[in-house]
C-alpha cells in the first residue's frame, strides 16, 4: 500500500506506518501527539505542526524510542528546546519533533559543580549558580534558552560561552540509541557549533564554576538583563540571526547596508539591534526566511561577506535555503 500522502494531508500522513502507534505504546498517549502546532513552542510563534511530538522525561524514553525508530526506514528527527533559536517552516515538520519534560529540567549544585537537566532553563541556572556563591555563569541570564540547545549551539555573550564552562554532557543518541557522557574534546566546541548532531539529545550537562561573591553575582546580573533590555528588542524574535563573519558583528554590516526596519510582510529588521528580526501576529515562516535572504543578498553585494545563519531552519525543502554567495572578483551575488 503506498504511503504517499494526499495533497494537503497533514504532516503525520507522511510517518511510516504504525509508528505512531508503536511511539504511543511506548511512552503514553499523553506524551504522544500528532500534528501538534509548533510555533507556540518557538520565540518567532510561527510554524507549522509537528507530525509526532514526543515529550520524554528521562533517557530511559530515548532509548526506546530509538529502538522504534531503527525498525523504520530513515524519519527525520528535531529536537525542540524552548525554541529561542528555531525557525520552523510553515508545512511544519514531517518526523518525530522531540521536547523534553519536566523530569530533565532541574539542576543541583554540588561544589562549584552546577549539574542541570537538558530542559533546565540558562536564566534559572544562572541565578541558581550565583544564589550558591559561583561565579562564571552570568552571562546565561540573558540567554532564553535550555542548557541542551546551548550545549549543541555553544550559545554564548557578554565575553563567554558553553565551551569555557562545560565540564562534560550526558547525551542519548536516538539514531543508535547510546547514551554517554560526552567531554569537552569529543563535543568539540566552536564558534556557535558543536559536534551535537541532530539525532543527539543533551540530557544533562556539568557546568564547572568558581567561588564568587551572591552580592557581587547579583549585581552583574542585573547589570547584563539592563543592557540586554536596552540594546536588543524584546517580543517574538529568535535572538541573532546571523554568526558573526570574523573581525566583524553581523549586526553592524546589516544596520550599515541600511537594512534596519526591512519588511517582508510581518517580519522585519528590528531597529533596535540590525541582526534581529522581528514577527507580528500576521507574520509567517516563509516572510522570516524571505527576508533572511534578502538581507543576505544586500550584505553580500554590498560588503562581500556572505553571512551565516545562527537561526535553525527546520521543515525547509533545500531549494528554499539554497546560500548565498558572492564571487570575490565581481562582486556577482547568487543565491
Amino acid at each position: 500500500m503506498s504511503t504517499r500522502p494526499r495533497p494537503g494531508a497533514p504532516p503525520s500522513a507522511r510517518l511510516p506506518a504504525g509508528l505512531a502507534e508503536l511511539v504511543t505504546e511506548a511512552l503514553g498517549t499523553e506524551r504522544v501527539r500528532r500534528d501538534v502546532p509548533l510555533g507556540p513552542l518557538t520565540t518567532y510563534r510561527v510554524g507549522g505542526p509537528a507530525a509526532l511530538l514526543v515529550e520524554v522525561h528521562h533517557e530511559d524514553d530515548l532509548a526506546r524510542l530509538a529502538g522504534i525508530l531503527a525498525a523504520h526506514d530513515p524519519v527525520p528527527v528535531l529536537v525542540v528546546g524552548r525554541g529561542s533559536n528555531l525557525l520552523v517552516a510553515d508545512r511544519g515538520v514531517a518526523g518525530v519533533v522531540i521536547t523534553l519534560g519536566a523530569g530533565l529540567a532541574g539542576s543541583r549544585v554540588e561544589g562549584t559543580t552546577v549539574t542541570g537537566g537538558g530542559a533546565a532553563s540558562l536564566p534559572v541556572l544562572a541565578r541558581t549558580s550565583v544564589a550558591a556563591g559561583l561565579t562564571g555563569f552570568e552571562w546565561a541570564v540573558g540567554v532564553p534558552g535550555s542548557l541542551g540547545g546551548a550545549v549543541r549551539m555553544n550559545a554564548g555573550g557578554h565575553g563567554s560561552d558553553m565551551a569555557a564552562c562545560v565540564r562534560r554532557a550526558r547525551l542519548v543518541s536516538v539514531a543508535t540509541g547510546e547514551c554517554a557522557w560526552w567531554d569537552p574534546e569529543r563535543l568539540a566546541f566552536g564558534y556557535r557549533r558543536s559536534a551535537v548532531s541532530p539525532t543527539d539529545v543533551v540530557v544533562a550537562a556539568e557546568i564547572a564554576l568558581a567561588p564568587g561573591d551572591p552580592d557581587e553575582g547579583r549585581a552583574l546580573l542585573d547589570e547584563i538583563v539592563t543592557w540586554r533590555r536596552r540594546h536588543q528588542p524584546g517580543g517574538r524574535n529568535a535572538g541573532s540571526v546571523f554568526t558573526n563573519p570574523p573581525g566583524d558583528s553581523a549586526g553592524r554590516l546589516v544596520d550599515a547596508a541600511g537594512l534596519k526596519g526591512l519588511r517582508i510582510g510581518g517580519a522585519a529588521v528590528s531597529a533596535k539591534h540590525a541582526n534581529f528580526i522581528q514577527c507580528d501576529a500576521t507574520a509567517s515562516a516563509a516572510d522570516v526566511l524571505a527576508l533572511m535572504a534578502r538581507v543576505r543578498r544586500e550584505v553580500a553585494a554590498r560588503f562581500g561577506v556572505v553571512l551565516e545563519p545562527e537561526t535553525r531552519l527546520a521543515g525547509f525543502h533545500d531549494d528554499e535555503t539554497a546560500p548565498v554567495t558572492a564571487d570575490p572578483l565581481t562582486g556577482e551575488v547568487t543565491r
